[in-house]
């Protein structure tokens, strides 16, 4: 009896605690937003705890409305702006309050860039880098371009209402429910408009419903140049009528339409049709052609990723005896300009794939100077044979969970000079302690804006022994 009485209070003071915690306010408070967080939120201070409120910035006095209570942290929602951050601009997207595409549209360019500066800098900090070195960290100019219409891929969502009316969009800030846009203003031209259409059209379909997504794509084909491709996924096998309505769009706005249907070959893939199948294709410096499909990572912000290389170059200063190894090198988007600077280079990626696409597109760029190897750089790799090789500079280009296995056994080799090119400032604070830990310092680093508006950041940081 005495332990059935102890679990019944527990349970009370339990469910009491919960309901404090998660208790909702329908009142209005005025606060002082403080500091932005890693993820662009703004952070006040009430009640003794942090408060996010999303869409505020530093310095401002803002209404706000309580939305979640948690017992370290509270969540709420911005309500008006009484005095605004000399920072503030307007937002240039319509969609920007309800899309999850973009953070930071209300922040004035400049400061965004700075805003990402720092979001480096501290979680350097965090990792165990010191007051002093993080004061003298040798920031060099940030590689960016426009703010605006640069994006040129991108997975397009489509969802129906209770009307069977189309909703086609991105995903709202922490849900799964879509957007409906009529325009987005970081995609490439004509993409950005590409919404109505899409949106006529689907409307005129018998089996819209079997649409999944739509993957848009600005890249080149031998026969149109740079066109749009849509790549519509469909969960059912698409029927004349609508294959025929697309052909109609696809050939008075320019498009090259392929269809993934979610019918099992024999092999159990699937099967791929189309109005038009191409290879496609962007450039890089030298007249160097990468040819991908539309599964494979690019970079998708042509602009910046062609100043990213040419920095790169610049960085590694790259002579004709030397020797490269290229990890995570993907398709071969850094391999193939080194390649014309250098005796020799050595590109490894993990999946078979991109391996295979990054030997074609050294064959068909004439460059019989790369070799590449498929290996999970996540295990040991030092006994393969590639690793053999007398390199004298490495290049990292790893996806956002980073390279520490990779750094650590890269540190092994007695090379003076790596190059790492981040997408995610948190790994990369990590990986860089095991290179400072080995006898490493950072001869420069410097930002790479990729994602204007966004929270993302790029980070280019060259390492020397």
């Amino acid at each position: 009896m005495q332990a059935f009485w102890i679990q019944l209070m527990a349970n009370f003071f339990k469910e009491n605690e919960k309901k404090k915690v998660n208790k909702k306010s329908t009142k209005s408070n005025i606060i002082t937003i403080d500091k932005l967080d890693l993820n662009g939120c703004g952070v006040g201070r009430y009640q003794k705890k942090p408060i996010f409120v999303t869409g505020s910035l530093p310095n401002e006095r803002v209404e706000i409305r309580i939305i979640e209570q948690k017992n370290k942290y509270i969540l709420a929602k911005l309500l008006n702006v009484t005095k605004a951050s000399e920072h503030r601009v307007v937002a240039q997207c319509q969609h920007f309050t309800l899309c999850g595409g973009c953070d930071l549209q209300h922040l004035d360019y400049a400061e965004q860039l700075l805003f990402k500066q720092n979001k480096v800098t501290e979680l350097l900090a965090r990792s165990g880098l010191s007051r002093e070195l993080i004061d003298q960290l040798p920031w060099q100019k940030p590689i960016n371009s426009s703010q605006w219409n640069y994006r040129r891929k991108a997975r397009i969502g489509v969802q129906f209402d209770k009307n069977s009316q189309a909703i086609i969009g991105f995903r709202q800030k922490a849900t799964n429910q879509l957007v409906g846009i009529k325009s987005c203003p970081v995609l490439v031209k004509p993409a950005c408009d590409i919404f109505p259409l899409l949106k006529a059209l689907l409307a005129k379909l018998t089996i819209k419903k079997s649409i999944g997504h739509i993957e848009i794509i600005s890249a080149e084909t031998a026969d149109k140049g740079e066109h749009l491709t849509l790549v519509v996924r469909q969960i059912r096998p698409i029927n004349e009528h609508d294959r025929q309505l697309w052909q109609e769009y696809a050939e008075k706005y320019a498009w090259t339409v392929q269809f993934i249907e979610n019918t099992k070959g024999q092999d159990n893939s699937d099967v791929h049709s189309g109005i038009s199948r191409a290879e496609l294709t962007y450039k890089l410096p030298d007249d160097i052609q990468i040819q991908f499909s539309h599964t494979d990572f690019i970079q998708i912000n042509q602009p910046v990723n062609l100043a990213m290389i040419e920095q790169a170059l610049v960085w590694l200063m790259p002579e004709s005896k030397d020797q490269v190894l290229d990890l995570f090198c993907g398709l071969g988007n850094f391999s193939l300009p080194l390649a014309k600077k250098v005796a020799k280079v050595v590109g490894v990626e993990g999946i078979q794939v991109m391996v295979d696409k990054a030997r074609a597109n050294a064959k068909s760029n004439q460059l019989d100077n790369c070799q590449f190897y498929q290996a999970d750089l996540n295990i040991p790799w030092l006994s393969s044979s590639w690793a053999k090789n007398n390199f004298t500079k490495v290049l990292l280009d790893p996806a956002r969970a980073g390279a520490e296995q990779a750094v650590a056994q890269v540190s092994q080799l007695n090379i003076g000079t790596i190059l790492y090119v981040s997408c995610d400032p948190a790994t990369l604070a990590r990986d860089s302690q095991i290179l400072l830990e080995k006898g490493y310092k950072i001869a420069k680093i410097g930002l790479i804006d990729m994602f204007s508006q966004t929270k993302h950041v790029e980070t280019m940081v060259l390492f020397q022994r």
